[in-house]
């Protein structure tokens, strides 16, 4: 018996990498699964379906069921398309995992309005775009459901060259946090996702180039963090966001220090005075920011 036996799944950017890992587990654990993915570059440029049917085929030859999409996520139009290939191919959708995404990698400085543009909208619209029809398909339909999105650690704590991918990995951060909030009325999860893996999207990252991959960052060692996320395993828990990399399986959160607070007017003097109450300290924000 499977983990998600009578489940859908939908999973966007499912053509390879992380995706393709979620996908085939998903199959395997007994979902019926949606592989949807452009087939862009990493930089979002191009389309082909083909990326998602190779990865339906090889679902289908190890007995699992599954039909590819090839919807652009960053469209409402799209995440609507994604919904109804799950609706007309298997009656209903369960889990949602928000995976598709591309890289234009450069200093602020170096950063153009279509590179800042195409990433917000790909990452942080395109979750809009394909949440809002699922959710308002659970929701009408009194089912529960599962929502996955993905974060990075590039948006919880900062990555050089990143501002555009990290500003919409944050923005993701904040609408999860939002809708488990609402999702409690519908009885609907939703947890925040920040993988490390070795991928097409991370192979020549500065300090990964011409390196082998630790094993335990390929996609189908990441992908058990996700399947648990996905399952009933998991259903005490909404509202948080996972870190799912060679490092293991950990919570990550926002913290606030006890602050300084004298309980009268207070001047900037009064905090700089009071900094060991207001910050934390030094050791540990590196720490955080290492994870």
């Amino acid at each position: 018996m499977g983990l998600l036996d009578g489940k859908v799944a939908i999973i966007t950017g499912a053509g390879g990498g992380l995706g393709e890992a979620y996908a085939k587990l998903f199959a395997r654990e007994g979902a019926a699964v949606v592989v949807n993915d452009l087939g862009g570059a990493r930089d979002g440029s191009g389309a082909d379906v083909s990326a998602a049917q190779k990865v339906v085929n090889d679902i289908l030859a190890e007995g699992g069921r599954a039909v590819a999409n090839g919807d652009d996520v960053s469209t409402m139009e799209g995440g609507e398309n994604i919904l109804k290939t799950a609706l007309d191919n298997f009656g209903q959708v369960d889990i949602l995992v928000c995976n598709a995404g591309i890289l234009r990698d450069k200093s602020f400085a170096n950063t153009s309005e279509q590179d800042w543009d195409l990433v917000v909208k790909v990452h942080l619209k395109g979750t809009y775009c394909c949440t809002m029809p699922v959710w308002k398909w659970l929701k009408d339909n009194g089912r529960p459901g599962t929502i996955i999105m993905t974060s990075s650690t590039s948006g919880l704590y900062g990555n050089f060259g990143q501002a555009n991918y990290g500003a919409a990995k944050a923005g993701i951060y904040g609408l999860m946090r939002v809708l488990s909030i609402e999702g409690r009325k519908y009885n609907i999860r939703v947890m925040g996702l920040a993988p490390g893996a070795f991928t097409r999207m991370t192979a020549d990252l500065p300090g990964r180039q011409g390196k082998e991959p630790d094993p335990m960052s390929l996609p189908e060692n990441i992908a058990p963090g996700v399947l648990y996320m996905a399952s009933d395993l998991a259903a005490d828990h909404s509202g948080k966001v996972l870190g799912v990399s060679s490092r293991g399986v950990r919570e990550i959160k926002m913290l606030q220090t006890d602050g300084f607070n004298p309980g009268r007017p207070y001047t900037a003097q009064d905090v700089a005075d009071h900094a060991d109450k207001v910050f934390f300290p030094a050791a540990q924000e590196r720490t955080a920011a290492s994870a």
